[in-house]
């Protein structure tokens, strides 16, 4: 079945809580196994003395039902804070890279028919619990650690959730919630996992593996293909490449062309527009924007965007194209790459570290607004590793109350996809945008501003979650995953 198959199939199904949608983790929720991020950390900091290095050796050699006990076991006397907080940390430098585009798609439709939604795994909480959280899923079963005064025994209380085991958690997790599994969904990849899935009557072959490939065979059940996170190859480099010759070529033509002309801000328009646009044609990235008359409602604007990739720069710059600058922080001002740019954007640069020159800074956008040229700012102050907006910073909201301008969101959806925040490299694709309508700041308080800006981040969640449909405005339950990739790329004249 193809994902848009599966996704009509849930929201023609049955509707509530009674109804529930479990979903194993490695190799079905996220590509591979999270607990390799967790060995190699451990490895590297040191933390594995030879003998436990030797016997995860030796339970590689035993297939992963060895490996989990392994792992376990070479937690003992680690704090459970410790631990906890290794894997917050590897979600976000490694295992947030690893979540398939269209396993999002599958949880959002699953919640939307307010299904309890479950990852079920053999996992243990320290892997799971972030990517739970990031992907809005309440309930966890899994391998349950034993720690006594805080303190990791290298044991655990529940057993390895595997096989069996699994599939009788599964069972007392339904008896105990009053789920309905005849009614329930299940999404599993190994042999293993064939029990599990046997006990709900919607069970499906996620990127199986050939055992559960042949029992899906014999069984009947539907074999799922999720699209794997991009992983660059030779036309991503080569486009990467030319894209920054062409952010280059663009940038130092705008400072000639000011030059020439004695008007700084004319180069400056020139410069930015025609560098975004060589980029993006360079590296086959796309713009599909909805509501891009709003880019040009209220001007000028603080320009509000999320913020989980290095391509999210070249998409604002198409956006936006003339007269704005930047608020950026401080120390981007030594990065190489920012000579060029930072000589033609004359962006606000914030000293984080100094309250009293970021104030001063921030008193400069003010002036800027007042003299018609739009900010913008990436509120989050940080890319995230998901598309899951991070809390967003007053900075922006402050700005533009003092300056008297409206806030502009614009929501970006899927440029992770193309370029995870840690990758260099940019892959061809589609990026979804949507510009918002301007919202107005007049007669905002200062001792609001923080229910302000959780409100607009709240719009942000919603346009995600719920994506409006092109021309109409209104939200619709399209997905990425429901849309054919188109590669090549062009602004549309909305975005212009």
């Amino acid at each position: 079945m193809t994902v848009t198959e599966v996704l009509d199939t849930v929201r023609a199904g049955t509707a509530g809580p009674k109804t529930a949608a479990f979903f194993d983790l490695d190799g079905t929720l996220v590509r591979g196994y999270t607990a390799a991020g967790i060995v190699l950390d451990q490895v590297r900091r040191g933390e594995v003395g030879p003998a436990e290095l030797a016997g995860m050796i030796a339970a590689v050699a035993g297939g992963a039902e060895a490996m989990g006990p392994a792992g376990i076991a070479a937690l003992r006397g680690r704090r459970v804070d410790d631990a906890t907080e290794v894997g917050e940390r590897l979600f976000v430098d490694h295992i947030a890279g690893t979540i398939r585009p269209e396993a999002r798609d599958l949880v959002r439709a699953h919640r939307r028919m307010g299904h309890t939604v479950v990852v079920a795994s053999s996992a243990t909480r320290m892997q799971i619990a972030p990517i739970a959280r990031d992907l809005g899923i309440e309930h966890i079963v899994c391998t349950e650690l034993e720690a006594v005064s805080g303190v990791l025994t290298g044991r655990s209380l529940s057993g390895m959730l595997w096989g069996e085991a699994k599939a009788a958690a599964v069972r007392g997790f339904a008896d105990a919630h009053e789920i309905d599994l005849a009614s329930s969904y299940g999404y599993a990849n190994g042999l293993e996992d064939a029990a599990f899935l046997e006990t709900v009557g919607h069970p499906y072959a996620v990127n199986p593996h050939p055992g559960l490939l042949r029992t899906a065979g014999d069984r009947g059940w539907p074999v799922l293909t999720l699209r794997e996170p991009r992983t660059p190859g030779l036309r991503a480099c080569l486009g990467t490449l030319a894209g920054l010759f062409g952010v280059n070529v663009g940038l130092t033509t705008g400072l000639g062309c000011g030059w020439l002309t004695g008007d700084r801000r004319l180069g400056a328009n020139a410069g930015i527009g025609l560098s975004a646009d060589l980029a993006l044609a360079f590296t086959g990235v796309r713009l599909h924007t909805i509501g891009g008359e709003n880019l040009e409602k209220a001007r000028p604007a603080v320009f509000v965007a999320n913020h989980q990739s290095t391509l999210d720069v070249l998409v604002l710059a198409a956006l936006l194209r003339h007269d704005f600058t930047a608020v950026a922080k401080k120390e981007a001002r030594l990065d190489p790459r920012m000579l060029v740019i930072g000589a033609t954007m004359d962006p606000v640069w914030i000293d984080r570290s100094n309250l009293v020159k970021a104030k001063a800074s921030l008193d400069g956008a003010v002036r800027r607004l007042r003299a018609g040229t739009s900010i913008l700012i990436l509120p989050e102050g940080t890319r995230m590793p998901t598309p899951t907006p991070g809390p967003f910073k007053k900075g922006a909201f402050r700005i533009a109350v003092q300056a008297g301008v409206p806030i502009v969101p614009i929501v970006l959806r899927n440029t992770g996809e193309l370029a995870w925040r840690r990758s260099l490299v940019v892959n061809p694709g589609t990026v979804d945008v949507a510009v918002l309508d301007p919202i107005p700041t007049a007669g905002w308080r200062t001792d609001e501003l923080r229910r302000r800006t959780a409100e607009v981040r709240e719009l942000f969640v919603d346009t995600l979650e719920n994506w409006p449909s092109a021309g109409t405005g209104a939200f619709a339950s399209t997905t990425p995953a429901e849309r054919e990739p188109t590669f090549g790329w062009t602004v549309p004249r909305e975005a212009t």
